[in-house]
């Protein structure tokens, strides 16, 4: 696999009349044996990608239903190396590319090039470090330079438009555009800005636009893939599977899969 095999599969939905659809689960939630059927579920109902939460003590950007699935990730056990050594397990049963979402502690802790060298390794096709400003990332990248990696950027409603242009002109898979400011979560009402700040990004990127932070319906789905490449659902993702509710999991990624656009 290439770097660009996150741009490549979300580039594939598009090319197919769809949109984008990733998936977040928190890894270890119910326990880390649960981690392969999670994924697997998720590749056979139809995600593009999946970004794989590592729980933290400290998940800055996580609203509650996400912290509480850290909480019992952890309580299970889940730190960074046993969720590595569980994904090995499987690796090479999953076709579709993974992400992982983690802080900035686990990644010292590990040691960021044997970080960067196990992701290789197990195939991941990107990384999110929310609490790792583009400003302070060069060591991050440096050690992702050498792997098939991306690293994928966060661009927030509120940055201007120098430094959106700064962190989109170094984004490597897609550009992750967060909906909200705020904590991950739901929201009622789409933020009247919104399209035009996607479009404003799109303007300026080569790369897939995907939106996240707060979709949590079908109906949310649909609403975002007329101004979106593609959309990203956590915490409705985190709470179905809690509840073992597959089957709004399925309307979820299906929503994003029912227009065809031209």
């Amino acid at each position: 696999m290439t770097k660009r095999k996150l741009e490549q599969a979300i580039v594939s939905c598009l090319n197919n009349g769809q949109k984008a659809f990733v998936p977040y689960i928190m890894a270890g939630d119910g326990g880390l044996d649960k981690l392969k059927d999670r994924i697997l579920f998720l590749q056979k109902a139809g995600a593009t990608a999946i970004e794989l939460g590592i729980p933290f003590s400290d998940p800055v950007a996580d609203g509650p239903t996400i912290q509480q699935a850290g909480e019992r990730a952890l309580q299970n056990g889940a730190t960074l190396k046993n969720i590595m050594r569980e994904l090995e397990d499987f690796f090479h049963e999953v076709t579709i590319p993974l992400i992982l979402m983690t802080y900035y502690n686990p990644l010292l802790s590990y040691g960021l090039s044997n970080f960067a060298k196990d992701c290789h390794h197990l195939g991941i096709g990107g990384l999110i470090v929310p609490d790792v400003p583009y400003e302070e990332s060069e060591s991050l990248r440096t050690v992702l330079s050498e792997t098939d990696v991306a690293l994928v950027p966060l661009v927030s409603l509120t940055s201007p438009k120098e430094r959106i242009k700064k962190i989109v002109d170094a984004g490597e898979g897609f550009i992750y555009a967060v909906s909200i400011n705020g904590i991950t979560g739901t929201w009622t009402e789409m933020n009247n800005n919104l399209g035009e700040y996607l479009s404003s990004i799109k303007v300026i990127s080569n790369l897939p636009v995907m939106v996240g932070f707060g979709i949590s319906t079908p109906d949310q789905v649909e609403k975002m893939t007329e101004i979106a490449d593609g959309v990203i659902v956590g915490s409705a993702i985190v709470e179905a599977f809690n509840e073992g509710d597959s089957e709004q999991i399925k309307n979820l990624i299906n929503a994003s899969k029912s227009k065809i656009i031209s």
